[in-house]
């Protein structure tokens, strides 16, 4: 029975396509996935199948072939590109004497180097003993022993058998925990909901500029990497969109093609902030040819969460190495104020105006008499920066230009009783 090793990173990957070749863009993705676990990768094998095998999920044949190539090369780990399942991966293990890691345990181990916060770690490690909980029929031989020997007989129990009664018990008490997170953030939720400050969050794919797009609009120095992943716990920062108004950014994780499904369920309580956010910005890299399919994905990931109702802007980053031609196909495809470029600041005071267009509605200019019993209302429209001019009447009062958000303009008439004919006698809106 093969036994498994505890470490090596020497890593052949075997990328397969089912029913038909695997794509470029699908074999970059993987490699560069292996390249942000810190694999070494040494060699690369590609496979086509008709349907999987239900025993290797690849051919006899072609496991034979890997086989004879990690014994010329000495790896250590085979790296797969699908999901493969419990079985298939003991099978494949045993037949090549190497271990075996298919795509989820791959994305998983990153997130797991990754997580730096308490609750992200928590996140990982449910997810990974989720992920755990159905491959306790591996080739280690020690898990299908029982336990025997003088003063070593147990109450009956076979390894395999304990091995699971203290996965279950580990996976109840870090369920418990998440609902301890759930409930906090919940709480913090309430907070910025009665701060009356909208959350804008950044989604996308793994990769696309999220956090150097979250840095340009906020100011933060979130240290921003070329590598998938690179963001794994979810950053908060204040966002001022002109106007004296401001709003909550959220930094959120990278979204994958076909993300495991452990992951989706682990981290529900980071993704509820993006299905929570009162607009989603959806960071595209405009420099991917493959930026379609990658939209597809992330629009996907936010159905699984709920999240697809969510008012949501695509923001085409990283226009600084677009060429002509793909800028001329998204000006002529999307508004071209979604165009940005987070590296040179190209676009970006075109987004924050449509963000603030999106969050407050269309703006109110014009004058407004104040009389002398509305001293409060003219002291809230300076401290909102929306008096643009003001003039002294003879009465006490004031007249004033303005320019407010519809969002500030109906508070105002919430809280100082205006009336919709209010708003007309004391204000002209202009086109």
């Amino acid at each position: 029975m093969f036994e498994r090793p505890r470490s090596g990173e020497r890593s052949l990957l075997l990328h397969v396509g089912v029913g038909g070749s695997c794509r470029d863009d699908e074999i970059e993705e993987f490699r560069a996935l292996a390249l942000s676990a810190g694999a070494d990768v040494i060699g690369e094998v590609r496979s086509r199948l008709a349907r999987p095998n239900p025993r290797l999920f690849v051919g006899s044949g072609k496991a034979e072939e890997v086989a004879q190539l990690a014994r010329e090369t000495g790896a250590e780990l085979i790296l797969i590109n699908r999901a493969l399942t419990p079985s298939q991966e003991r099978n494949l293990e045993a037949l090549l004497k190497v271990r075996v890691l298919d795509r989820n345990g791959l994305i998983l181990d990153i997130f797991a180097q990754r997580a730096a916060s308490f609750e992200g770690k928590l996140q990982v490690e449910l997810a990974q003993l989720e992920h755990l909980s159905t491959r306790l029929v591996r080739g280690w031989s020690h898990l299908e022993r029982q336990k025997g020997g003088i003063g070593l007989r147990g109450p009956g129990e076979t390894q395999l058998e304990t091995d699971r009664r203290l996965l279950g018990k580990r996976i109840r008490r870090l369920k418990s925990g998440m609902e301890r997170v759930l409930r906090g953030r919940e709480v913090g939720r309430r907070e910025r909901r009665r701060s009356g400050l909208a959350t804008v969050a950044l989604v996308g794919y793994t990769n696309a500029g999220k956090t150097t797009l979250f840095n340009a609009l906020s100011g933060a120095d979130l240290e921003a990497r070329d590598q998938l992943f690179a963001t794994l716990d979810p950053t908060i920062r204040r966002l001022s969109i002109g106007g004296g108004e401001q709003a909550l950014l959220v930094d959120t994780v990278g979204f994958v093609r076909d993300l495991p499904h452990e992951l989706v369920a682990a981290f529900r309580a980071t993704l509820t902030e993006t299905r929570d956010a009162s607009l989603l910005l959806h960071v595209i890299d405009a420099s991917d040819p493959h930026y379609e399919d990658r939209l597809r994905q992330v629009e996907d990931v936010l159905e699984q969460i709920g999240a697809s109702d969510v008012d949501c802007v695509r923001v085409y980053n990283k226009l600084d190495r677009a060429s002509g031609r793909e800028r001329r196909e998204l000006a002529a495809a999307e508004n071209a104020k979604t165009g940005v470029s987070a590296k040179t600041g190209e676009g970006l005071e075109g987004l924050t105006d449509m963000i603030r267009a999106r969050l407050n509605g269309k703006p109110v200019r014009g004058q407004l008499r104040l009389g002398p019993e509305h001293s409060r209302v003219r002291a809230k429209l300076f401290d909102w920066q929306a008096v643009r001019h003001e003039a002294p009447d003879a009465e006490g009062g004031w007249t004033m230009d303005v320019e407010l958000t519809a969002r500030r303009w109906r508070e105002l008439c919430r809280r100082e009783g205006f009336s919709t004919d209010d708003v007309r006698s004391h204000t002209r809106h202009e086109a």
